[in-house]
């Protein structure tokens, strides 16, 4: 600040010296600098040629193995990896903060490409629980069905099932988009944050409940909303969003999109520290 002066006593900041730097016009401070430009990437990432292809036999390998080999090959330069017998291996494929294209013939376990930043992933089998948790970037596919809290804090990118998911599917979710084909269990889009979630088949009891924000679009049955979740207008401009969401990803292009129901969060919810007790325990 410059050259405050008061006829009181001196403030603490005066006296720490605060006050005096002169200000000798507008100035614009330089956040980013093109000729910087590895400095806007992960540490260790590799730049990969999606025309380099290999396979990966993982039978008897440990996650751990697997993921190394994965790390190995990015850094050979491979861009399409494909990995043979998975066979249902737990948090296979997870901290992948690369451009990569990854193929999975076969079904995952628990926790399978999570935290990951930027692959394109195709899994042609089943997965387990928290599949894609805090997925950032890119895009993963899996062709059947997934377990449980799926996407769970998922913060970016695109997730989507051509089958059905479990319970808790979206939960704490912050950004991107899940799509699924088939039906969704109870809980879905529990305390959402933001991001949008697409159901073409059923969902459970409790959708959206206790959800901040964000937006759910269901094409089936609801089994019930959830505390704070309300239905909403669907738009036009929703439809068309959902038209050319679907087609690009490949799932539910002839879906008639104008009959799906619009869930958004009542924000009754928002100033829950405010409630008195008696309120408090009526909302939970």
């Amino acid at each position: 600040m410059a050259n405050l002066k008061s006829t009181e006593t001196k403030t603490k900041a005066q006296s720490m010296g605060m006050h005096t730097e002169v200000l000798t016009g507008r100035t614009q401070q330089k956040f980013f600098n093109p000729d910087e430009a590895e400095n806007f990437y992960y540490f260790g990432t590799y730049d990969v040629d999606f025309n380099k292809r290999t396979e990966l036999d993982v039978k008897d390998m440990t996650a751990t193995e697997v993921n190394k080999h994965i790390d190995n090959l990015m850094s050979k330069g491979y861009g399409t990896i494909v990995i043979k017998n998975p066979q249902g291996k737990h948090s296979l494929g997870v901290g992948i903060l690369n451009k990569l294209n990854l193929i999975f013939e076969g079904s995952l376990g628990y926790f399978g490409m999570g935290s990951c930043d930027g692959p394109t992933v195709r899994i042609n089998g089943r997965v387990g629980w928290s599949c894609a948790e805090n997925l950032m970037a890119g895009k993963v596919v899996i062709e059947k069905n997934a377990g449980s809290c799926f996407g769970a804090a998922m913060r970016g990118g695109d997730l989507i099932c051509k089958g059905s998911v479990g319970a808790r599917t979206g939960i704490d979710m912050k950004g991107g988009t899940i799509i699924v084909g088939g039906d969704a269990g109870a809980f879905t889009g529990f305390m959402m944050q933001r991001g949008r979630i697409i159901i073409l088949g059923n969902v459970g009891i409790n959708l959206g409940d206790s959800m901040y924000d964000g937006t759910i679009f269901i094409g089936g049955k609801i089994g019930s909303l959830g505390s704070d979740a309300v239905e909403a207008e669907l738009t036009s401009s929703d439809q068309d969003w959902l038209k050319r969401k679907l087609k690009v990803a490949e799932i539910g292009e002839n879906f008639n999109v104008s009959k799906m129901v619009k869930i958004v969060a009542g924000k009754k919810l928002w100033n829950y520290d405010n409630l008195e007790p008696a309120e408090k325990k009526g909302a939970i």
